[in-house]
């Protein structure tokens, strides 16, 4: 018997047009990606965080309440250590005031998070306000 010589690699010499025509394509859609976010790096203007707050629901649970809300950053910017602050108000006069702390709120997002009475918000005017961020 004598050994067959086969070549391993059944590769053309020349490379198929289809070849030529996903190489372009692929090189004009990451050329085109790579210069839309580098002009949407230089022209865009960064703004300071805007919240807007809204609640969500209410449920009694094992002492107290839980307000559930929505938090948006309708800016371009993210904030860090953001505070919400849910005040219980009758009339002029606060009845109960908690805070609870998001980790970060991306800039066009919206975060979810819950507020924890011992008084029952159906009584009381319910506010919902961020009162603080740091810049990440």
């Amino acid at each position: 018997m004598s050994p067959t010589h086969r070549p391993r690699h059944t590769e053309a010499d020349n490379p198929h047009w289809m070849e030529w025509l996903t190489g372009l394509v692929s090189a004009a859609l990451i050329a085109t990606l790579i210069g839309y976010v580098g002009w949407n790096a230089l022209t865009e203007q960064m703004e300071p965080p805007e919240f807007a707050i809204e609640a969500t629901g209410m449920e009694r649970m094992t002492g107290g309440y839980r307000i559930t809300f929505d938090i948006e950053n309708r800016a371009n910017s993210t904030a860090a250590a953001v505070v919400v602050r849910g005040e219980l108000l009758r009339g002029e006069e606060s009845v109960e005031t908690v805070d609870v702390t998001f980790d970060y709120v991306p800039g066009e997002s919206q975060s979810s998070g819950a507020i924890l009475f011992t008084t029952d918000p159906g009584s009381a005017q319910l506010t919902l306000h961020a009162v603080g961020y740091t810049d990440p």
